[in-house]
């Protein structure tokens, strides 16, 4: 009975999106920046807010679970994977536009190509995003931010698909933005499409800004290896990667994962890493800066998948 209805979800998918847009039993470390994580029994690309619309639907009919991906940075997907749909917003949902002071990205448009986008029309506010290794989509489900800014900044308005498949629009005070949350993480209702409001710069300064911030993450930050970005949220007064420091803990490594040397605030894969190693080394982490400076650190990553 359970094959037969995969069966018919999945052939209800193939009429809502292109057949080699639905990967089946695809790897989740093939999609994730951490380059962990085990396979998704399905997971759908859709180019359209039509589409994400469509699929919903059809997910709701069949009672199949959904979880929501952009680029997989910020993300730590469990080793035995992730059960029912994964909706990935790539590139596919990643166009990006302008209208006077306001650029609308697709929820898969990287925060990198948005900010050099509104660089290319003389828009500022948006420089701090330059060196933020994730979708639009996905920073404003966290709410991220980077050298004093944040997305809350800057958002007017967001395009969603809500769970009976209707589209929405929140702005203002309906988004509940605040630390690394928004109302997203609440009302159920799927992030399509951003909108940005800047302001008129100019540009030899905007492009200074956005050399200047990619420069500092280059040297201060272990882009070079696969981690989900940023470990822990800033402990109120204190910097998590500070404390992870002052423990002594930079270069401390379960299985294949290791404090980043370079930053002691991220987690790497420094090799073979599983998720089981990352959560491993988060407990160790936590506990260790807790018994020292008596202060308690909560992930940043979203942890995702069947434990």
């Amino acid at each position: 009975m359970l094959a037969s209805r995969n069966v018919d979800f999945a052939a209800e998918l193939k009429k809502a999106i292109p057949p080699e847009r639905l990967l089946v039993n695809e790897a989740m470390s093939k999609h994730t920046t951490f380059r962990i994580g085990g396979p998704a029994d399905y997971l759908a690309l859709p180019a359209s807010v039509q589409e994400v619309a469509a699929i919903l639907h059809i997910t709701k009919q069949f009672a199949i679970p959904v979880t929501v991906l952009g680029n997989g940075s910020n993300v730590l997907v469990l080793d035995r994977g992730i059960r029912g749909l994964v909706l990935k917003f790539g590139p596919e949902m990643g166009c990006i536009r302008h209208n006077g002071h306001t650029v609308v990205a697709g929820a898969g448009a990287l925060l990198a190509e948005v900010s050099k986008y509104a660089a290319q029309q003389d828009l500022t506010g948006f420089e701090f995003a330059i060196g933020i290794p994730g979708s639009i989509g996905g920073a404003v489900f966290m709410n991220a931010g980077a050298y004093e800014g944040e997305m809350s900044q800057v958002v007017q308005a967001v395009t969603a698909v809500c769970a009976g498949g209707e589209l929405k629009r929140l702005a203002g005070e309906e988004l509940k933005f605040g630390y690394r949350h928004s109302v997203f993480q609440e009302n159920g209702c799927l992030i399509c499409e951003v909108e940005l409001a800047l302001s008129n710069g100019v540009n030899n300064l905007i492009r200074v800004r956005l050399d200047d911030y990619t420069t500092k993450r280059q040297t201060k930050q272990p882009i070079e290896m696969p981690s989900a970005g940023s470990t822990f949220k800033r402990p109120n007064g204190h910097f998590a990667g500070t404390l992870i420091e002052k423990a002594g803990l930079k270069g401390t490594s379960v299985g294949g994962a290791q404090v980043s040397t370079k930053h002691a605030g991220f987690i790497i894969n420094a090799g073979g890493a599983t998720a089981q190693d990352v959560l491993a080394l988060i407990s160790k982490i936590q506990d260790s800066v807790y018994k020292q400076f008596g202060v308690s650190l909560h992930p940043e990553v979203r942890i995702l998948g069947e434990a």
